[in-house]
């Protein structure tokens, strides 16, 4: 057992920013006149050193900081009867003061809720929508509710360029990158105040004030051409009532365009299938077919194309050959780099965290304290979890917490939380039983999600999604209005009748025959599946399934199915769908293949995509990551796909493999 009582036992930690901030809201929360500047220096801050000059300073950043979590410190004036007695500033917080409102819903409206916050797993706002989840738990606003099996959309990662530019955003820095225009085809540096990201014909763009050019411009993140670089002393303001779907709806869709590729025999079914026109022998490699693509941004295709390496040669148009060149000499250029020592050494399983920052650890104490008010007895574990931190980390936030409290109050006026046999309580929370309001980023995930599940039929025709979103408006407050800075993307399926077959194949217990073309393997496939649960990214849709020619459970994408029907035969009891929700698009097996790869910085969101085991920081920015694929054949294709942002470092066959398919590659290039 750990608790207050039994702190003398345990060396204390030094006061630092996050203590005293959080001994300060306290302080301020819990005084009903107010408390002068010198009581608060001497009982809060146990300051005697400074300048009185240097204390007002000090005082000043923290009640800034205050208020960016939305508690707004009061001054209440006192004024004197003489000459000799100046009026003296007293400050308090109103005990209400950015709390979240009661939210209550029913079980049809949490159901949504859930799936809107699922929307964003593996994306930017993932964390912000775990958060705004836990304040509503914490508020006691959700109750009992089911996912779903027919229905489990996701907003597909748009990058590491999405992450740094979504952190940018709500925190009002500018941000540099480097740029391709589209329209001078000049790559250049180019330092932004972003306003807003949205996604529209199928990809993400960002929406700022170019500093350069003075004016707004509108950036497709697949021409970014490096990382983002976060320009965090350096602030502005975003203009009022921004939105950015209002923004986007002004863009043009890029004109469809017609590129020349020529492609071995046999080789790249997934491009032929797309080919509007092929011509034999009429290309420089005899028996080679000249294919025929409909395209509209060259960038996108470029990264398709580089996959594809030594199988597929761009004719025309040079602004395809030179997105193409790029990819596979950023490579190229990554592979021959001297290696990092492969060192995990203190890494553990887990998805990779951003920095830990004091401010990050005062918002989970904020939330941590009614969570556990409303969830009394919890497993030490379960709390850890729930958070996304370890049992360490927890264990850190609850000393500093038993540790807080009124300023020279008696033991009655400590925070006390006990961890008896690993089952945490609290038994005194000062007033800290209400979650604050959403942040802009939470309000943000839940909004937006909430929005984007307007694109699928069975959710907007019903009255939980209206009502729902009604809610969490008024409960979001000002920070709902800001909402507006982020639109997702369209998540309707792209072949409805497909869809339909999945998911009465799903209710109806009834296995499918599909014909199915493998990108990864080139090739087609005739297959007996148990379906069990669909879902999508953005608006690619998957279903997963047990198949029985593969004996295991496998991901299918409705876009690469050529024919499906049911065969007449229930499905079997090894049917079962893979534990946890949303459903993850690589299911490990036993025999895969764990591969050790080095990320660039404007790689490391892959390290979530892929679902890394394993992650280590690298210096510069660059990240190892342990990952494990069921098949190692795709991944030259893997590398130069996303050319410079990714090598293998381990096995070293299959980083051998890598580099010669980029090298041959790059020599039907010229080299």
């Amino acid at each position: 057992m750990l608790s207050r009582s039994g702190f003398s036992n345990v060396a204390k930690v030094s006061a630092s920013r996050t203590e005293r901030l959080l001994n300060l809201l306290i302080a301020l929360l819990n005084t009903r006149y107010g408390l002068r500047r010198s009581e608060l220096r001497d009982k809060v801050y146990h300051d005697t050193s400074s300048s009185e000059v240097a204390f007002g300073r000090m005082f000043e950043r923290d009640k800034k900081d205050l208020r960016q979590y939305g508690f707004e410190v009061e001054t209440v004036m006192d004024h004197g009867w003489g000459s000799d007695d100046p009026a003296t500033a007293r400050y308090r917080i109103g005990k209400e003061s950015n709390r979240l409102p009661d939210v209550s819903l029913t079980s049809a409206e949490c159901t949504v809720l859930m799936l809107a916050a699922q929307l964003w797993e593996q994306a930017a706002l993932g964390s912000a929508a775990q958060n705004a989840m836990r304040k509503l738990q914490a508020a006691g606003g959700l109750v009992e509710a089911e996912l779903p099996p027919e229905v489990q959309p996701r907003i597909k990662p748009a990058g590491q360029a999405f992450e740094d530019l979504v952190t940018a955003m709500h925190a009002q820095h500018p941000v540099s990158f480097r740029y391709l225009a589209g329209s001078t085809g000049r790559d250049e540096v180019r330092t932004v105040e972003p306003w807003g990201l949205g996604s529209r014909f199928g990809q993400w763009y960002l929406v700022g004030f170019d500093r350069a050019r003075d004016a707004k411009r509108f950036f497709r993140l697949s021409r970014f051409t490096s990382a983002v670089t976060v320009l965090e002393k350096d602030p502005y303001t975003p203009p009022a009532g921004f939105n950015v779907r209002t923004e986007l709806d002004s863009l043009p869709e890029l004109p469809v365009q017609t590129a020349l590729v020529d492609v071995a025999p046999g080789k790249v079914l997934g491009l032929r299938k797309r080919a509007s026109g092929t011509a034999n022998g009429n290309t420089p490699d005899g028996g080679w077919d000249r294919l025929s693509i409909p395209f509209r941004d060259a960038e996108v295709l470029g990264e398709e194309l580089a996959s594809y390496g030594p199988n597929a040669l761009v004719a025309e148009p040079a602004e395809l050959v030179s997105a193409v060149r790029r990819r596979l000499q950023a490579a190229a250029d990554f592979a021959a780099s001297p290696a990092p020592a492969i060192d995990f050494t203190g890494s553990v399983p887990a998805k990779r965290a951003r920095k830990r920052t004091s401010e990050d650890q005062l918002k989970r104490m904020l939330q941590l304290v009614p969570f556990l008010v409303h969830n009394q007895g919890l497993h030490i574990s379960e709390v850890a979890a729930s958070f996304g931190v370890t049992r360490k980390e927890l264990e850190d936030d609850l000393l500093i917490l038993i540790c807080s409290g009124l300023p020279e109050g008696y033991p009655d006026d400590l925070l006390d939380i006990q961890w008896e046999d690993d089952h945490v309580f609290i038994t005194q929370d000062l007033d800290l039983t209400r979650p604050v309001r959403f942040a802009v980023d939470e309000a943000c995930a839940l909004l937006t999600g909430l929005e984007t599940l307007n694109g699928l039929p069975e959710l907007a025709e019903g009255s939980a999604l209206e009502s729902v979103t009604v809610k969490l408006m008024a409960a979001a407050g000002e920070e709902g209005l800001k909402a507006g800075s982020i639109a997702g993307p369209e998540v309707g399926p792209a072949n409805s009748a497909h869809l339909a077959t999945i998911r009465q194949a799903i209710a109806d217990g009834m296995q499918l025959h599909l014909t199915y073309f493998s990108a990864q393997r080139d090739s087609m496939s005739e297959r007996d599946v148990d379906p069990l649960r669909l879902y999508s990214l953005d608006n690619t849709w998957y279903f997963e399934a047990y198949c029985h020619s593969a004996r295991g459970l496998r991901n299918f994408r409705l876009d690469r199915i050529e024919g499906l029907a049911a065969n007449g035969r229930t499905v079997t009891e090894a049917a079962r769908p893979a534990e946890g929700f949303p459903v993850k698009l690589f299911t490990p097996n036993d025999d895969d293949a764990l591969v050790t790869v080095e990320l660039a910085p404007e790689g490391l969101g892959l390290a979530d995509d892929y679902y890394a085991e394993r992650t280590a920081p690298l210096p510069g920015g660059g990240l190892l990551a342990e990952i494990r694929f069921g098949s190692t054949a795709w991944l030259p294709m893997f590398v130069a796909q996303h050319g410079g942002a990714v090598r293998i470092l381990e096995p070293a066959d299959v980083a051998e493999a890598a580099r010669e398919w980029v090298a041959a590659a790059l020599a039907r290039y010229g080299g």
